[in-house]
């Protein structure tokens, strides 16, 4: 019965990226209808492990930030959930010290890490200033090695980081991970800032694709539904 639940219960690594570009927006008070990036994609990591936990399948916990904050293996312990729980609630309110992410880093030791054949879940916004697209791809690619499913949950806000929907009073823009700011009136750069936004997006689509790993747009702003599905539907595949 043992070696039976061995070969159909799921491991599952969760990865959560905890850098300063996470927290955007400023929220005062986190509530359901109120959440930034990274409280969105705890939120998000909570509900697969009670799915996860439900059917009897293990799951582990990494967490980075501008160092690799955080590893716990796959388990299924009830005690070994609580301690999950309790790390993702703390890094909704731990900001990163440093501004600048490796994130290629903390991917690469990520994957050193899992072992045994899992399916892995990315929630990350992909703001890495300081990473050239390449080294972060082929960290990405590294989480590929033993077999695993890699899924890439890209956690964005639609309307604020991709189509600039403000009105157009003079702003300044901050970016949070490099303290760089532009003074400017949004209209003016509306159009090209799309641009290049949708420019960016296609190019991780397409490498995403390239490489093999599953790439989810998750808007903050529309739910949970996406994440869900995408479970159910790599789960069926990958047992």
């Amino acid at each position: 019965t043992k070696r039976y639940d061995e070969e159909t219960n799921l491991r599952c690594h969760l990865i959560l990226d905890n850098s300063a570009s996470m927290h955007y927006p400023k929220v005062s008070k986190m509530s359901i209808n109120s959440l930034n990036k990274i409280g969105f994609s705890a939120l998000a990591c909570a509900s697969l492990m009670n799915i996860l936990k439900k059917q009897r399948d293990t799951v582990g916990l990494s967490i980075y930030s501008d160092t690799y904050d955080y590893y716990a293996p796959e388990k299924g312990s009830e005690r070994h959930h609580q301690m999950l729980l309790k790390q993702l609630s703390d890094s909704v309110s731990l900001t990163s010290v440093s501004n600048e992410t490796n994130t290629y880093t903390y991917l690469h030791q990520i994957a050193e890490k899992i072992h045994r054949r899992s399916l892995i879940f990315l929630f990350t916004d992909m703001f890495q200033t300081a990473t050239s697209e390449e080294k972060l791809f082929e960290a990405l690619r590294h989480l590929k090695y033993n077999k695993h499913e890699v899924v890439m949950f890209h956690v964005f806000d639609k309307n604020r980081e991709k189509e600039l929907a403000y009105d157009n009073k003079p702003r300044k823009f901050v970016d949070v991970e490099t303290g760089e700011f532009l003074n400017v009136y949004p209209d003016n750069i509306k159009d090209n800032y799309k641009k290049a936004v949708k420019e960016y997006f296609k190019t991780i689509k397409l490498k995403c694709g390239q490489y093999r790993i599953k790439y989810v747009e998750a808007d903050i702003n529309a739910g949970f539904n996406s994440i869900l599905t995408t479970y159910m539907i790599e789960r069926q595949k990958f047992v």
